[in-house]
């Protein structure tokens, strides 16, 4: 449905709703569905008390963050309770209650090859995944190519110039990281992240010699102390040790997968992550 789709590009939690089955009368029949955020709703499973009830349970669902679905038994009768009118059809509706969550954003800056590596696996993931690179030769359809069957929702950025300025236009509750071939342009991303507070997370791969150069710069450029603490670097999993791209690759995206878990059941998109991760990957 446009609904679910709409609800995922304004990164906004609902619930679907489904009429699975139906004994006797109903207003619809069953697979009529319909969507319900905090504040609107697409389509309709029948109005009257039948639809009120499942919108009130839907919404209660939404504020508690519940993450599983759940099933309504609800009877279409003037002997059968009811919260909010008579509806009298005479049958019997089961319907089933399906949260959509606010899925993670995740948005990497440089596609070389550890960028490349850790977006592969990120693909195969539910998120939204931004790739940006100021090259366009690290953004061919062929390097590309293996995003072709990716269940995330990946979209590409190619920005030649000032790649930093994408850092305005990423859905709140971004999840940024920085490992670009340029430490320039990687001390320019990470000055752009900390102007923004639409990320929930700012990643730096490199040494701890880039750290303390880009440290000293970012104060230079009125950072606070405070500020320059929101980038977390080394990245990735303190356990997981090793240089090659995969290795990084696959520990960054652990470290991830586990801010993920930190914010379940809902990542929502001004929430900041739950839990400090341990982090490893000095690259420059």
């Amino acid at each position: 449905m446009r609904a679910v789709q709409r609800l995922r590009e304004q990164r906004q939690p609902g619930v679907l709703v489904t009429i699975t089955s139906v004994r006797g009368h109903s207003p619809r029949e069953a697979g009529a569905k319909m969507v319900v955020s905090a504040d609107q709703t697409w389509d309709t499973v029948g109005g009257g008390n039948l639809e009120a009830v499942a919108v009130e349970r839907a919404r209660a669902m939404i504020a508690d963050g519940v993450a599983e679905p759940e099933g309504l038994e609800i009877a279409l009768s003037d002997k059968a309770p009811f919260q909010h009118g008579v509806q009298c059809c005479g049958g019997e509706v089961d319907l089933l209650l399906e949260p959509l969550a606010v899925v993670p954003s995740v948005a990497i800056f440089g596609m070389g090859h550890v960028g490349l590596e850790l977006a592969r696996i990120l693909a195969r993931h539910d998120v939204e995944l931004h790739v940006v690179d100021s090259r366009a030769d690290q953004l061919t359809a062929e390097r590309l190519s293996s995003f072709d069957d990716a269940v995330a929702n990946v979209h590409v950025h190619q920005v030649p110039v000032l790649p930093e300025l994408v850092v305005g236009e990423l859905p709140r509750g971004t999840h940024m990281l920085v490992m670009t071939h340029d430490h320039a342009e990687d001390a320019a991303l990470c000055d752009a992240a900390l102007r923004s507070d639409r990320l929930a997370t700012i990643g730096l791969i490199g040494s701890s010699a880039k750290w303390a150069r880009f440290r000293k710069k970012l104060a230079d450029e009125g950072h606070s102390p405070e500020a320059i603490a929101r980038i977390t670097t080394p990245i990735g999993l303190s356990e997981l040790t090793g240089k090659v791209p995969a290795t990084i690759a696959v520990s960054v995206a652990a470290w991830l997968l586990q801010l993920f878990a930190a914010n379940a059941p809902t990542d929502h998109a001004d929430q900041a992550p739950a839990a400090d991760v341990p982090t490893n990957h000095e690259v420059s």
